[in-house]
């Protein structure tokens, strides 16, 4: 164990000494490529060997533009010629080749086995390409990353930070890519994604010292959505009579549960042209719409079945809006007597933890209304705990594992399934959007 510390300057010589003396040279390390038929491939770090290198990183540079570091396996790379990346299948120039130093950068004329360098302003080559001499087909196997388990719902302060929000994010994402961003469709929030709040806290800090962007954050909302558990029909009617052309459309609609992520399906049972083919699409469409801005409390409603089996028109006064407003009508009705309830997304989590935490994070994860499905131990003195938990209940887990384990915790989080929310908390969800609707929130 070395202590040190990079602000006073202490320790770092006798660190770099260490690394001298102790670390097996690049020349002595074992290499191994793929070929085209995905054989495993020995490959000699050797200067006169064939170049091959891996890039493992991105920096964007406010002088230079984006920076491209690479780690020399094999072979020598020199400045203003080319090479190949077998990743993409596509030719580059080189240009300038750079050691790092700190924030410096020092050219040189060529790098060879075990370098770390850099190239600017490259056009296609990435995080995880594998770059060679021409005609080279070997690739090294991806770098893995962790998954990014700490989501935050990002804001910016003002309309001009909004502006420039996506591209300060885009080039925080090219640079680390366990930094991910993406806007949910189901809550209309953008998220951003990281190995822990640290990270994420660091980032939103480069955001604003480089690039201008100030941000707030907040949890991010549950993609709650509703269904329906029994059949119900309801007559929806539009009617409308304002000088001139008025408007009217009738409509009959059956609702049915569909299977659990079978989603929607519209069916039409018009018999006689009671309702005219033309109306037919729109009547989906406006049926398609209502469910789409919730019923019971304001979330999608899914895996349903809507029939249209009757209906009424007017010769003049029929429109193709006015059947759509009638679907709508019809809709808020007969969801309400089809037995709506909430459903929410249930996550896996597994849980990697020393031996001795075992009693607290069971009984934690039974606390957050889990499901304990399973255990086992992938390494001595560990145990590894698997179970379903609703994604309400983990959004914050990263934090709270960190206290209860002392650090020493880690826990992968994949999408299950969605499942009915429990009555109490259904009820809570119900009161805060009828809550809101009242004070004309939403």
């Amino acid at each position: 164990i070395l202590a040190g510390s990079v602000e006073k300057e202490v320790g770092i010589e006798e660190l770099m000494d260490l690394i001298a003396q102790s670390f097996p040279s690049p020349l002595q390390r074992k290499i191994v490529a793929k070929d085209p038929q995905e054989n495993d491939v020995d490959v000699t770090p050797s200067a006169d060997g064939p170049f091959l290198a891996q890039v493992f990183r991105s920096i964007v540079d406010p002088y230079v533009g984006q920076l491209t570091l690479f780690r020399v396996l094999s072979g020598t790379l020199r400045s203003d010629s080319e090479f190949y990346n077998v990743t993409t299948q596509s030719k580059e120039r080189t240009g300038k080749i750079f050691f790092m130093c700190g924030k410096e950068q020092e050219q040189v004329p060529e790098v060879g086995p075990g370098d770390i360098a850099a190239m600017a302003k490259l056009k296609n080559t990435h995080f995880n390409d594998t770059i060679a001499a021409a005609g080279g087909r070997l690739q090294m196997p991806k770098i893995e990353l962790p998954v990014s388990m700490v989501k935050l719902a990002i804001l910016p302060k003002s309309r001009a930070d909004e502006d420039k929000l996506g591209e300060g994010l885009n080039r925080l994402a090219d640079e680390d890519p366990t930094f991910t961003h993406y806007r949910d469709p189901n809550t209309k929030e953008h998220v951003v994604r990281g190995m822990g709040d640290l990270q994420l806290e660091i980032f939103l800090d480069r955001m604003k010292r480089k690039y201008g962007v100030e941000c707030e954050t907040k949890t991010p909302k549950v993609a709650f959505k509703e269904t329906i558990r029994r059949k119900a029909e309801a007559q929806g009617k539009h009617k409308k009579q304002s000088g001139g052309h008025g408007q009217y459309g009738d409509v009959h609609l059956r609702l049915a549960p569909n299977e659990r992520g079978a989603g929607y399906q519209f069916v039409d049972s018009i018999v006689g042209g009671v309702v005219p083919k033309q109306y037919i699409p729109h009547v989906d469409k406006g049926a398609q719409d209502a469910l789409a801005k919730g019923v019971i409390a304001g979330y999608p409603v899914v895996d349903v079945i809507v029939e249209l089996f009757f209906g009424s028109y007017h010769d003049v006064d029929s429109s193709e809006m006015s059947f759509k407003i009638a679907a709508s009508l019809a809709i808020q009705k007969v969801v309400k007597d089809a037995s709506p309830c909430l459903l929410e997304p249930v996550m896996e989590i597994a849980v990697t933890v020393p031996e001795e935490f075992m009693g607290d994070i069971t009984g934690d994860l039974n606390s957050r209304r889990g499901r304990i499905l399973g255990m086992d131990a992938p390494a001595p003195g560990r145990q590894r705990i698997r179970a379903h938990v609703p994604e309400a209940e983990v959004l914050r887990y990263s934090a709270d594992l960190r206290s209860m384990t002392g650090g020493r915790g880690t826990y992968e989080l994949t999408f299950s399934h969605y499942d009915e929310v429990p009555e109490n908390v259904a009820q809570q969800l119900v009161a805060e959007y009828e809550k809101q609707k009242a004070a004309g929130e939403l």
